[in-house]
C-alpha cells in the first residue's frame, strides 16, 4: 500500500508533463472559476462608469428642465399680474376727490414710454374722471422728438378747451428741457424745484463727417442714389454749402414752431430776455424769474396746497414686462434699420 498508483500510471510530479504536452496548470486546472481576469475587470469598470455618467447627465438635464419650467411659470405670472403696475391705474368715481397724476419720464419718442400715444391716453383718462380735482403732469425729460412733443402739446390744448374748469399743472423734477418744455408750455401753470434744469428752447440735428478720415485711409465711398439729394447728410460724403444751408433753414422752421408754442402757452408771463429762445437752460429758480415757470413746488405740495386734493391717483400708462421686452427688441431692430437707411441723422429737441 506504499504506492496506490498502478505501475503504468503517469505520476503527478513537479515537472511532469502528461501525454499531449499540456500540464494541468497550463490547461487551467486548479484555477478558481470565479476569478475575474484583468481585462474583464477593466471592461466592467468602464461599463459601470458609463452608466454612472449617464445617470448624472440625466439628473442634470432634469434639474435644468425643472428650472426652465419654473422660470417660464414665473415669467407668465409676472406678465399676467405685472408687478410694475399694469397698463393703467384703475380709477373711477369710487376713488373720491383726488388729484390725477400723469408722469412723463425720459426721452420723448414714438416707441418709448414717453410717447404721445401713451401720454395723451393717460391725460384723456385723467380729464374724463369727474372725481379728479385737477391734473398734474410730472415731467422729468431732456426732450426728444419735436413731432411727439407737439402732439402732446396740441392734445393738452384740446383737453383744456374741452374741460375748462379742470386745471392742468406741470411739476418739474430733475429736468424739463427742450421738447420736455415744449410740452410743459401747454399747461395752466408750471412748478419747478429751485435746482431743476429748465429751458433749452432750441432744435438740433447731429451727426459725424468721416470723409477726411476716409481720404487719409485711402477708402473710397461708393454711394449710388436716385435723386441728387438722396445722399443728403451722408456722413461718408463731403457736405456742400447748399446742403448745410438747407438743413439750417429746416431747423429754423422747427425752432420757430417751438417759439410760437411757448409764447402761446406762457403769454405775457415771459420776460424780455435775448437769450430766452437761444437754446440756453436755467435753474428752476432762474426760470421763475424769466417767466418760464410760475413758482416752486412738488407734486405733493401742488396737490395739497393748490388743488386742495392731496390724494393722488396715478393715471400713467405703464408697460408690462412683455411690452417692455418687445419694445426694446423692436427699438434695437428699428434703430439699426434707420441707421442703415438714413445714416442715423435725426431731428431732435434736446
Amino acid at each position: 500500500m506504499a504506492d496506490s498508483l498502478p505501475p503504468d500510471s503517469p505520476r503527478s510530479e513537479p515537472g511532469f508533463t502528461p501525454p499531449g504536452g499540456r500540464s494541468p496548470q497550463a490547461s487551467g486546472a486548479g484555477r478558481d472559476p470565479h476569478e475575474v481576469k484583468p481585462w474583464e475587470r477593466e471592461m466592467l469598470e468602464k461599463v459601470l462608469m458609463a452608466g454612472i455618467r449617464e445617470q448624472r447627465a440625466a439628473r442634470r438635464w432634469k434639474i435644468f428642465f425643472r428650472l426652465l419650467m419654473l422660470a417660464i411659470i414665473a415669467f407668465a405670472v409676472w406678465s399676467i399680474f405685472d408687478f410694475d403696475g399694469g397698463s393703467t391705474t384703475s380709477v373711477g368715481s369710487s376713488a373720491g376727490k383726488h388729484t390725477a397724476l400723469v408722469t412723463l419720464n425720459g426721452e420723448i419718442s414714438a416707441d418709448g414710454q414717453a410717447s404721445a400715444q401713451k401720454i395723451n391716453a393717460a391725460l384723456e383718462s385723467a380729464f374724463e374722471d369727474k372725481s379728479a380735482a385737477g391734473v398734474i403732469l410730472r415731467i422729468n425729460s431732456p426732450g426728444g422728438s419735436p413731432v411727439q412733443a407737439g402732439m402732446i402739446y396740441d392734445d393738452i390744448a384740446r383737453l383744456r378747451a374741452k374741460y375748462p374748469k379742470k386745471p392742468i399743472y406741470v411739476v418739474v423734477e430733475e429736468m424739463c428741457a427742450s421738447g420736455g418744455y415744449y410740452v410743459a408750455a401747454a399747461a395752466d401753470k408750471i412748478y419747478v424745484d429751485k435746482a431743476s434744469i429748465v429751458g433749452s428752447i432750441g432744435v438740433l440735428m447731429d451727426g459725424f463727417g468721416f470723409s477726411g478720415l476716409m481720404d487719409k485711409l485711402g477708402v473710397e465711398r461708393r454711394l449710388l442714389t436716385a435723386g441728387r439729394n438722396k445722399g443728403f447728410l451722408d456722413p461718408f460724403s463731403p457736405q456742400t454749402a447748399q446742403q448745410k444751408t438747407y438743413a439750417l433753414d429746416m431747423l429754423e422752421q422747427v425752432h420757430q414752431q417751438f417759439i410760437t408754442a411757448v409764447k402761446k402757452g406762457r403769454g405775457n408771463r415771459l420776460k424780455d430776455d435775448p437769450d430766452l429762445f437761444s437754446g440756453l437752460f436755467w435753474t428752476g429758480q432762474r426760470s421763475v424769474e424769466l417767466g418760464l415757470a410760475d413758482g416752486l413746488g412738488t407734486v405733493d405740495s401742488v396737490a395739497r396746497d393748490v388743488l386742495k386734493a392731496p390724494d393722488l391717483v396715478d393715471y400713467t400708462v405703464k408697460e408690462n414686462l412683455p411690452e417692455r421686452m418687445a419694445r426694446r427688441f423692436g427699438a434695437a431692430v428699428g434703430a439699426a434699420a434707420m441707421k442703415t437707411m438714413f445714416m442715423g441723422t435725426a431731428l431732435t429737441m434736446k
